[in-house]
């Protein structure tokens, strides 16, 4: 059995493909944007707030990639995070790096029916969320999010359903 981490802006499809790999392998799946999300809440801001917020309170940010990079090491897990696969480069950790895209009108429509709200509105947010998470990464660890020469893997989700996405990353799993 192998690690696997699972990257992707939001609405490309990790936390579903994750879902369907963990069933397929056998092998649990720990969401690290459930730690993220928990803080947003606790700090009683919104997933886009608590990102700015993030810009000037690193601590976060390092407690978050501290608990990956421990979650990582334990090994046998699927860790789905947006720079899961960057923190097991970076912490030279064996694990089989995937990452999902999709285009943003796709990305914004999946998130609205998973959360529900306005087109634009729910665009904005994500493209502000996501702008700051480059701007954390990029300053804090030196890591450019738009560069992809790590992962063993890249699989545009756009037009593919879960569970051929799924299929893909088995096949090359085998191949690996």
């Amino acid at each position: 059995m192998v690690t696997i981490t699972i990257s992707g802006a939001p609405g490309s499809g990790t936390t579903t493909v994750a879902k369907i790999l963990e069933k397929k392998l056998g092998i649990k799946h720990i969401y690290s944007g459930d730690v993220f999300r928990n803080l947003a809440k606790k700090h009683n801001m919104s997933l886009a707030e608590f990102g700015t917020y993030c810009e000037h309170h690193r601590e976060i940010d390092e407690e978050l990639d501290t608990y990956q990079k421990n979650v990582l090491q334990s090994g046998k897990i699927i860790l789905e995070g947006r720079i899961a696969g960057w923190i097991a480069s970076k912490g030279n950790i064996p694990a089989f790096k995937v990452l999902l895209k999709a285009d943003e009108k796709t990305r914004v429509e999946r998130v609205i029916k998973r959360e529900h709200g306005d087109f634009k509105e729910k665009k904005q947010e994500m493209l502000t969320r996501e702008k700051s998470e480059a701007k954390r990464y990029k300053e804090y660890y030196n890591i450019d999010v738009k560069d992809i020469s790590i992962y063993d893997i890249v699989i545009d989700t756009t037009n593919k359903t879960p569970e051929e996405i799924g299929d893909i990353i088995n096949r090359a799993l085998q191949h690996k």
